[in-house]
């Protein structure tokens, strides 16, 4: 491909067929947003974002930590269902655990952040862990949940939560 088969913008060729016209009245989805054009969001909202991301993926690393400390092996991190999302799944002598990692500023509000809404969405993403494997469907199982505060080692609570609630 020669330099003169690029197309403006250097990294595809050009298209065979001509683009749709834009309509002048319908701005770009990013433009409606508030994404780029001054918009402002690509600044703080986005950065906050990153940062919050960030300082999850570090609480549940710590939490991990904290577990394999104590015995638990992990056998999943951050598996994600159309129902839910379970931080960490993890085994220790025989038993199933279902871990929610809650990241805050203090123990009381991280403890106060599960409410019976996310730990009905915990218990349908155990189920579907449960389908895909049949073979830890015969254990005994619980639901905990690990506490984590900047600069404070990490608090677990065994058996947080009842799946029959």
């Amino acid at each position: 491909m020669s330099p003169n088969d690029k197309s403006r913008s250097g990294r595809h060729p050009p298209l065979p067929f001509p683009a749709p016209p834009r309509s002048p009245t319908l701005p770009r989805k990013r433009e409606r947003e508030g994404w780029g054009k001054g918009g402002g969001r690509e600044g703080a909202d986005d950065a906050q974002r990153r940062s919050a991301f960030r300082f999850g993926l570090s609480a549940e690393s710590r939490a991990a930590a904290l577990l394999i400390a104590k015995g638990y092996r992990i056998l999943a991190r951050r598996f994600r269902t159309p129902l839910g999302e379970i931080d960490i799944v993890a085994r220790r002598r025989g038993v199933l655990v279902f871990v929610e990692v809650k990241a805050r500023d203090s123990f009381d509000t991280a403890a106060e952040a599960i409410g019976k809404r996310q730990q009905s969405r915990i218990i349908a993403a155990a189920q579907l862990w449960l389908a895909g494997h049949p073979e830890d469907a015969v254990r005994d199982m619980r639901f905990d949940v690990v506490l984590v505060v900047p600069g404070c080692v990490p608090r677990h609570l065994p058996a947080a939560f009842d799946a029959s609630a």
